[in-house]
């Protein structure tokens, strides 16, 4: 039995998670820290002192990274409804994204009226990289994370753009960054190799890869982080909007679906009426979730009974059941996953049982499978 959280409920396989003599773990804490001791009308006046000092001066204002989900279309909303900014908006198609998020995005920049520019990889070493991410650390999502994250700070240079401004904190989540420390937190290259690449460069991943492939650097240039010192002349500053404002995940989904009629959907292994604005951008994410299920013994599910119950929107009876009902079934787009990647499902346990974080210890043999959504049979297939 794993170690819980008495307050949000998170387990000891969490990342960054310790627990105080009382059983609350530092999460919740920080939050804590957040909702009392954080002065947020400074906070606001250091962000409209830091937007005057880049407004103007450039092509564009700000650079805003956008995936269409519910935190970077209310980054880009705030922004411009609040300071009526200039911005430029970056998307990095990771090869996943659903079609009601295309019309969501489609949607967004026609009313607020932004320029942005979409990039998509190639999808033959997107493939290549899943299923080198997912042998040597258990999660295939490295291709997605380390090019959302390094792609936009490239165009940045590129355009000249110096700000740039992402959506929550990662202490909304975890505690590699925490609100206690009163900064402002910086998305810059430490915060990169600390945990957005899995502590897996592109030139790492180059070498592993090499050897069996006819891939030269270059065709891993969309994932690799500019060069400081071209940062450095840019003069950049690269930080989250939820660092000056407070962040509130249900409430700013249901602002950006009441002012620009943004849609949620139904996310594999979630509870659609519960969360509907909660991951919707990827079409793998049920198999995400799944594998972290297997490895850590929870998932997505927790993760947001969690925020609920230290908002004290839900007890933790009814977090429980939510999670006992909806957790740890295999989703039907682990078929299109392997199919991706050309592992059997036996093969792809194996590799995940490797990557186990104890105490926890999956049962494969006794697993329900997921509901499919409705759009399952558009998702791309490798076999036709």
């Amino acid at each position: 039995m794993l170690k819980k959280c008495k307050k949000c409920g998170l387990p000891e396989t969490y990342e960054t998670l310790v627990f105080n003599d009382k059983g609350i773990c530092n999460i919740c804490s920080q939050h804590s820290h957040k909702n009392e001791k954080i002065d947020w009308e400074q906070r606001h006046k250091i962000l409209e002192k830091l937007i005057e000092e880049y407004r103007g001066k450039y092509d564009y204002d700000c650079l805003i990274p956008f995936s269409g989900g519910k935190d970077s279309t209310y980054t880009l909303l705030y922004l411009i409804k609040t300071f009526k900014i200039k911005p430029l908006v970056i998307q990095f198609d990771h090869g996943f994204m659903r079609s009601n998020l295309k019309e969501n995005n489609l949607r967004t920049f026609k009313k607020l009226g932004v320029d942005a520019l979409s990039f998509t990889p190639n999808w033959k070493i997107v493939k290549r990289l899943m299923l080198e991410a997912l042998k040597r650390k258990g999660d295939f999502c490295w291709h997605c994370h380390t090019g959302i994250f390094s792609y936009p700070m490239q165009i940045a240079v590129k355009f000249n753009v110096p700000l740039i401004f992402w959506g929550e904190p990662s202490a909304e989540y975890t505690a590699y960054y925490n609100y206690s420390d009163n900064e402002i937190e910086e998305v810059d290259e430490e915060r990169f190799n600390k945990f957005t690449n899995l502590g897996i460069t592109a030139e790492d991943m180059y070498g592993m890869i090499k050897h069996d492939t006819d891939l030269s650097p270059r065709d891993l240039l969309p994932y690799t982080y500019p060069k400081m010192r071209d940062l450095r002349k840019l003069g950049y500053r690269s930080v989250c909007l939820g660092s000056f404002i407070p962040w509130n995940p249900r409430a700013n989904s249901q602002i950006i679906s009441k002012e620009l009629g943004w849609q949620g959907d139904q996310v594999e292994g979630m509870p659609w009426d519960l969360y509907p604005y909660e991951k919707i951008e990827c079409s793998m994410q049920g198999t995400r979730d799944y594998i972290k299920y297997l490895k850590r013994g929870y998932s997505r599910v927790t993760q947001m009974t969690a925020l609920d119950a230290r908002r004290g929107l839900i007890s933790p009876e009814d977090a429980n059941k939510i999670i006992h009902e909806y957790e740890g079934k295999r989703p039907p787009s682990l078929d299109l996953f392997l199919e991706y990647v050309g592992l059997t499902e036996d093969e792809f346990n194996q590799i995940v049982e490797a990557t186990v974080v104890p105490p926890h210890k999956p049962n494969f043999n006794d697993i329900e499978h997921a509901p499919k959504t409705w759009d399952f049979e558009q998702w791309f297939r490798e076999k036709s």
